[in-house]
C-alpha cells in the first residue's frame, strides 16, 4: 500500500465531517481533530515498535508492557475518580493479570517469547482489561448509588458489608462480562476479529490465524472476568467506613 493510497483515507473522514456540518452535530472538528491524532499516533508506535523488535526480546518486551500497563492503569483510574488508590488497584490487577496469562503462554508453548508476539498479544490482554477494570469502577459507583437503600436495609438487619454488597458486586461483574460473553457467541459469524484478519492479511493460512485468535479470544474472556472480579471485590470496602457505615464516594467520570 502506497502513501498515496493511504491518504484516500481522507474521504472516509470527510463523510462524518459533512454530515457533522451538514445536521449541526458539532462534532466536525473533534473528528477531524480524533482522526489526525490517531494518525500521528500509529504511525509513531511503528516506528517504537520497529525499535523494540531489533533490541534483545527480554528488554523489548519489558519496556513495552512495562508502558502499557502504566498508561492502562491510569485511563482505567480515571474512571475511579473518588476510589480511593484507584490507580494502584488497576496496576496490580493489570500486573497480575498479566503475568499469570503470559506465563501460561508460555509455559505451554503457546508463544514463543519474542516481542513481535509478545508484545501484540499482551497489548490485547491489557487494553481490554483495562476497559473492564474501568467499566467496574463506574458501574460501582452507579449501583452504590442507586441502591443506597437497599444496603442501608441490609445493614439495619445485621448484614456487613459484604454481605450488604452482594448484589452490588454480582451486577458489576456480570456488566463488565457481558460485552465478552457476546462478542464470543458472535465471533467469526457477524465479524472477523482484527487478528485472526491481520494475520490472514499477512499471508498466514486461516487455519493458523484461528488458531491464534482463539488463544487471545479466550484469553481475553478470562482476563476481563478476572480483572472485573478483582476491582469489584476490593473496591466494594471502600463505600464503607471503619464502623461498617456506607459513606458516598464522590468523583466525576471522564
Amino acid at each position: 500500500m502506497s502513501n498515496l493510497s493511504l491518504l484516500t483515507m481522507i474521504l472516509f473522514v470527510m463523510i462524518p465531517v459533512s454530515l457533522s456540518y451538514l445536521y449541526s452535530l458539532g462534532i466536525g472538528k473533534s473528528a477531524i481533530w480524533s482522526s489526525l491524532r490517531g494518525v500521528v499516533q500509529l504511525f509513531l508506535i511503528g516506528y517504537i515498535l520497529t525499535f523494540l523488535f531489533s533490541i534483545p526480546d527480554w528488554q523489548g518486551i519489558g519496556l513495552w508492557v512495562a508502558v502499557m500497563l502504566v498508561i492502562a492503569s491510569f485511563q482505567a483510574s480515571r474512571r475511579g475518580q473518588g476510589i480511593p488508590h484507584a490507580f494502584l488497584l488497576s496496576l496490580s490487577s493489570l500486573i497480575l493479570i498479566e503475568v499469570f496469562v503470559l506465563s501460561l503462554w508460555i509455559v505451554f508453548d503457546i508463544i514463543p517469547f519474542r516481542s513481535e508476539q509478545v508484545i501484540p498479544m499482551s497489548g490485547m490482554i491489557i487494553g481490554n482489561s483495562m476497559v473492564a477494570a474501568g467499566l467496574a469502577f463506574e458501574r460501582m459507583k452507579n449501583e452504590f448509588h442507586s441502591n443506597q437503600g437497599k444496603v442501608l436495609a441490609a445493614l439495619s438487619l445485621g448484614a456487613n458489608a459484604s454481605q450488604a454488597s452482594q448484589m452490588i458486586i454480582r451486577k458489576t461483574i456480570r456488566a463488565a462480562m457481558i460485552p465478552n460473553v457476546d462478542r464470543l457467541k458472535t465471533i467469526g459469524l457477524v465479524q472477523l476479529p482484527g487478528m485472526m484478519t491481520g494475520l490472514i492479511l499477512g499471508g498466514a493460512s486461516p487455519i493458523e490465524a484461528i488458531r491464534y485468535q482463539i488463544v487471545i479470544s479466550i484469553s481475553v474472556f478470562s482476563t476481563v472476568s478476572i480483572c472485573a472480579m478483582i476491582i469489584s471485590l476490593v473496591t466494594y470496602r471502600f463505600f464503607f467506613n471503619q464502623n461498617m457505615q456506607l459513606q458516598t464516594i464522590e468523583g466525576g467520570n471522564d
